[in-house]
């Protein structure tokens, strides 16, 4: 059972969507109405084999094609929905760790996302592909308490959801109250340990003690006792503890406010929950931000990246 806007298209003919692009991009110019339409409507496990009709049939490979055919953003969004689904993350952890400069926002926004479940397969992907550690590779790549939490985070040991103990919700509650207001200073480690490795159902309820407690929602003090990676990452875990799907809303609706468009974000985000939780996402979005997903997208990009980003959001809130 998922929440996500792409599923398996039926009748699926494999051969008949790879005859389908191969007339689309041979010769002349492209048929991108037919690229995009194929696409966009069929879930991660028939693209893939698409492809490998595809390789069957011409001998060529469908994502080498797309790439000399297609363009920009457009091309960036084909190529992305092409990635095998258990690929994906890895990939994206992988370009953002290489050469110069490491992309913070796309370490935190994985895995501060990730399941303890989905985090293990994408670091056993992860080797598999790339022959390589990812804590071994974001460890080289950052530091401070903000790597501290990424390898936290890495080793997928949140407690499993069974109950919830109300003496150890008040004691965490006051820790992280000790830690942080009531502390010259802040004591980050307590935070770190408390929200990587705790429940998901015990740190719900230890932010409800928290605000009685202090008077604050754990988000404020988050910002004013910490800063930089470290301070989007606590809130990030903090965000997807408390709503995945609305911390996706927040993540696209950003993406997209104000001048210019955070189109790797938009790409990711959409390809990565289209077969998860993209019916919440659009949810969360139409409730916190006054429009629907849809018409910001709409608003906010064209051509036919825009029309495909559309087939993937599935739909209008409105």
């Amino acid at each position: 059972y998922t929440r996500g806007t792409v599923t398996a298209f039926a009748p699926f003919d494999a051969r008949a969507d790879a005859e389908a692009l191969r007339k689309a991009m041979k010769g002349m110019g492209t048929d991108e109405e037919t690229v995009l339409t194929v696409l966009t409507t069929r879930n991660n496990a028939q693209r893939q084999e698409i492809a490998s009709a595809f390789k069957t049939l011409f001998g060529r490979d469908l994502v080498d094609d797309l790439k000399s055919e297609l363009t920009g953003k457009f091309e960036t969004l084909m190529v992305s929905l092409m990635r095998p689904a258990y690929i994906f993350d890895a990939h994206a952890l992988k370009h953002a760790i290489k050469g110069a400069g490491t992309n913070e926002k796309v370490l935190t926004e994985i895995l501060a996302s990730r399941t303890p479940a989905e985090v293990q397969n994408i670091k056993q992907v992860y080797q598999q592909e790339y022959e390589a550690d990812l804590e071994d590779k974001i460890t080289g790549e950052t530091s401070g308490h903000f790597q501290r939490l990424l390898v936290v985070l890495l080793q997928a040991n949140r407690d499993p959801d069974v109950g919830v103990d109300e003496a150890l919700v008040e004691q965490d509650a006051q820790v992280l109250f000790r830690a942080g207001e009531l502390k010259w200073g802040t004591d980050e480690e307590k935070f770190i340990t408390i929200l990587g490795t705790r429940s998901v159902s015990h740190l719900r309820r230890v932010f409800d003690k928290y605000m009685t407690i202090s008077g604050f929602q754990i988000e404020e003090t988050i910002d004013r006792e910490t800063s930089g990676d470290l301070e989007k990452l606590l809130l990030a875990v903090v965000k997807c503890i408390r709503s995945v799907p609305a911390y996706f809303a927040e993540t696209l609706y950003y993406s997209m406010k104000g001048a210019g468009t955070d189109d790797d974000t938009l790409i990711r985000v959409l390809v990565s929950r289209s077969e998860i939780d993209l019916l919440d996402i659009r949810r969360e979005f139409r409730k916190n931000f006054a429009k629907s997903l849809y018409q910001m997208i709409q608003k906010d990009t064209s051509g036919d990246y825009r029309k495909a980003l559309l087939l993937l959001c599935g739909g209008d809130d409105d």
